[in-house]
């Protein structure tokens, strides 16, 4: 199908420590809290133009509330509501105004795992400012992974209703195929679906400016007591360096950069088996990886899917 996502926006999520997740990510994780209304945060990434890139909202269960895409225009913010509607995919509403801050016009829909994503165009770019060397935080939202029981049928659902394209795939000789990482433009992944034994977030990550500001932005969490699951390191599919932490709720986060740009005219997916640790980190800093550290990003089971977040 033709190509209407352009890229990724934010991630929103639900939490009943409010006060804690606010903290830590206005704080040691180094966004800028730019809006608040009635238990609603909104915080955005000082080198990004989005409006925020996190939305954090007071719930009494934690959830993952919806994943934000961006849409060249309305007209393709139509086509889209269109096609989801002709193809039978449930939407929860219409398109129309967005109200949250930098306005928009776009609407939401449930994928074929139950989670809310919501698709805008005309969102007015936010004042931003050029991230310093060796300013150790997050220029913007790099990448979201979720986690699917059924690893394929979400690759082809994301394939044939929002014209994603696989750039490559995680696998070993034991465990078959893990995760599939896709894209929609040249860069690696915008998403990737990980393998896993429930619907759920598996992590977020934050691109930092170069690889220095990744290592400055690492130890400074560090530092903090955050707990580190995973990493520091260099992955092969897309060739980002990868930090892997634990916000106060348990959602895994990650600090990155470097992450590959592609020739989507010449690409073609790689199967890489993950058994082989240069697969992993090509570096060969981080802590091997393991069935211990895989099951941290399996998440708590999402309870909100096919359930529209009420803001």
């Amino acid at each position: 199908m033709t190509r209407l996502l352009t890229h990724l926006r934010h991630v929103d999520l639900a939490v009943p420590d409010y006060e804690k997740q606010l903290d830590f990510y206005a704080g040691v994780w180094g966004l800028t809290q730019v809006a608040e209304d009635s238990g609603i945060s909104f915080l955005a990434a000082e080198g990004s133009p989005e409006q925020y890139i996190v939305r954090l909202r007071r719930a009494e269960e934690k959830r993952l509330d919806l994943i934000s895409y961006g849409a060249a225009t309305p007209a393709d913010v139509d086509t889209l509501a269109e096609q989801l509607l002709a193809g039978g995919v449930q939407l929860i509403t219409r398109p129309g105004t967005v109200d949250t801050p930098g306005g928009g016009y776009g609407f939401r829909f449930f994928d074929v795992d139950g989670r809310t994503v919501e698709v805008s165009a005309d969102v007015a770019t936010r004042t931003h400012r050029r991230i310093e060397e060796k300013e150790s935080i997050p220029v913007r939202l790099s990448h979201v992974v979720v986690n699917s029981p059924d690893l394929d049928r979400t690759r082809t659902w994301y394939e044939q209703h929002l014209g994603f394209a696989l750039s490559d795939t995680l696998a070993s000789p034991h465990m078959g195929e893990v995760m599939h990482f896709m894209r929609i433009s040249n860069q690696h992944h915008s998403m990737a679906i990980a393998k896993g034994p429930h619907t759920s977030l598996h992590h977020i990550s934050f691109e930092l400016r170069g690889v220095d500001e990744y290592m400055y932005g690492t130890g400074r969490v560090l530092r903090a007591g955050v707990r580190k699951i995973w990493g520091p390191g260099r992955h092969l599919a897309g060739n980002n360096t990868f930090s892997y932490f634990l916000d106060p709720h348990g959602n895994t986060v990650e600090y990155t950069t470097e992450l590959e740009r592609l020739d989507e005219d010449s690409w073609h997916p790689h199967v890489y088996d993950f058994s082989q640790p240069e697969v992993t980190d090509q570096w060969g800093t981080a802590n091997a990886m393991s069935e211990i550290v895989a099951k941290e990003s399996f998440n708590d089971v999402d309870r909100g899917c096919f359930t529209a977040p009420p803001v």
